[in-house]
């Protein structure tokens, strides 16, 4: 059996979850669920990020035990899996005993390849970002450009470094022999040019005393592992290892999706530490856009959050899923707003989708007594053709990472079928034109049950509730004499008022 494996990055506990990140795993499920629905065995993995400044800090501002801060925030990352329906099998923690043990035999085989050593540094740092920042980073008063709202510190201190400037040219090379390494295009050109400036060493611990909440480093009780070299092990501790090797090899390599602050650390960073560690580099990378709102980025530092978990409930699971894979480019900035969400689940869902099945299922259950025997013979060339045009466009749009574009190809074809009811009539003079009303009843069950397979990934719960409505069990492919029964028709997007 072929195998797929995804995974998302793991969000810092330092906050409640926000939109931005619900995106990131909406678009993480929609692409596992369609390798699933290849027949495919799937491993998708997402979690939480527990160490590092930002989340102790905000447990000693809480005044709560840093375990007990995080177990209550990584619970919260975790109810999203239920908000949003996400089909994740993987939920890793960076607390995990396993994932430490997992990092400090990381820390090892990189420093037994001669890419880690000790010097003192003077750096100018983002806690927003976990990164250290050069001048042409920050803005005219010296702050962050990603968190203006944080003071720029400077750290002074003796710890470890990572040999990142080694891998200049093997990172060149790799990127050279991998052309669709990085998607969306312009995003790779980013890092290749990066690269190509040159890389500088960066810092892998902190001081113990200064900083105690991490991973120990091996071998030197006074050091913890700085949380970006940490967390980036999450990707294959999820996956057993070091110790299991046979699942390991089985699903690694695999896809990445991040945020676009995320590039230079997930192409980059984490590609130099898996090659000094001896391991196969990651399959692919995928870089989504920001979340704004009225054109300022969505932040849990800027505090402008929007609640996921309050929109799910007032909409409904698909109808939010709906509007972030549709409105938000995937690899794009998109702007959030509750009246292009109003927009969408009015137009493209209650009055397009929902109204084109309760039409045609009405149709079938007030003429045909709520039962149609699919027949070929009654099927329009030109449905079949429209529907096979954009099953391959969506196939295409989501290897390519425009989910975007893939829902706007399905919404093509109920759109269409909405026309198709309205020219063909299908309930004018039934008695006198069988054949016409069995012709436009066949071609339009066919174009609905395939267009909602193409958008099942998408949205799981409406494709059930359609198929259902249909009586059609969403997999059968050979459709001669398959007999469709129409159940109650119920409102496929019902939301909270």
């Amino acid at each position: 059996m072929s195998r797929f494996y995804i995974t998302t990055t793991l969000p810092y506990v330092n906050a409640d979850p926000h939109i931005g990140f619900a995106l990131e795993l909406v678009q993480a499920d929609v692409i596992a669920r369609y390798h699933k629905s290849l027949g495919e065995e799937i491993v998708f993995n997402t979690g939480t990020d527990e160490h590092g400044v930002k989340v102790y800090r905000a447990a000693l501002e809480e005044k709560k035990d840093v375990q007990a801060y995080v177990d209550e925030y990584a619970a919260k990352f975790d109810a999203l899996k239920k908000a949003f329906n996400i089909s994740w099998t993987n939920f890793i923690r960076t607390t995990d005993p396993h994932h430490i043990a997992a990092c400090q035999e990381f820390w090892k085989r990189c420093s037994a390849n001669g890419d880690i050593y000790k010097k003192d540094y003077k750096i100018k740092y983002c806690v927003g970002c976990e990164l250290e920042k050069t001048e042409s980073e920050l803005d005219e008063d010296g702050r962050c450009l990603l968190h203006p709202n944080l003071k720029i510190e400077t750290r002074d201190e003796e710890n470890y470094f990572f040999q990142f400037s080694k891998y200049q040219k093997p990172l060149l090379e790799f990127y050279e022999k991998n052309p669709d390494f990085v998607l969306p295009d312009f995003r790779f050109n980013e890092i290749k040019n990066f690269v190509k400036q040159g890389l500088n060493d960066f810092s892998i611990s902190r001081l113990k005393e200064k900083m105690p909440w991490g991973v120990p480093v091996p071998g030197d009780e006074a050091h913890v592992m700085y949380v970006w070299f940490d967390a980036l092990i999450n990707y294959i501790s999820t996956l057993g290892w070091p110790e299991d090797e046979k699942t390991f090899k089985d699903f690694w390599p695999g896809v990445q999706i991040a945020g676009k602050d995320n590039l230079r650390q997930q192409s980059a960073m984490w590609q130099a530490m898996l090659m000094s560690a001896g391991l196969p580099n990651s399959k692919q990378i995928l870089i989504h856009g920001f979340i704004t709102t009225s054109g300022q980025k969505i932040s849990k530092s800027l505090g402008n959050i929007v609640d996921p978990f309050e929109i799910t409930k007032k909409y409904g699971i698909d109808p939010v899923r709906y509007y972030l894979l549709r409105e938000i480019p995937s690899d794009e900035d998109g702007d959030f707003s509750a009246e292009k969400l109003e927009a969408r689940y009015n137009g493209d869902l209650a009055n397009n989708l929902g109204n084109l099945v309760s039409r045609v299922a009405k149709l079938i259950e007030t003429r045909l007594e709520g039962e149609l025997v699919f027949e070929e013979k009654f099927l329009d060339d030109e449905i079949k053709r429209r529907v096979s045009e954009a099953g391959e466009n969506c196939e295409k749009a989501i290897t390519e990472f425009k989910l975007h574009e893939s829902l706007a190809k399905i919404w093509e074809l109920f759109a269409f079928s909405n026309a198709y009811i309205d020219n063909n009539k299908p309930w004018a003079d039934v008695a006198g034109h069988p054949e016409h009303f069995l012709k436009t009843m066949t071609s339009l069950v066919y174009l609905i049950t395939n267009a909602v397979k193409m958008v099942e990934p998408f949205l799981p719960e409406t494709a059930e509730r359609i198929f259902k409505t249909f009586g059609y069990d969403g997999k059968t492919e050979e459709l001669e004499g398959y007999k469709f029964v129409v159940a109650k028709v119920e409102s496929l997007f019902p939301r909270s008022q």
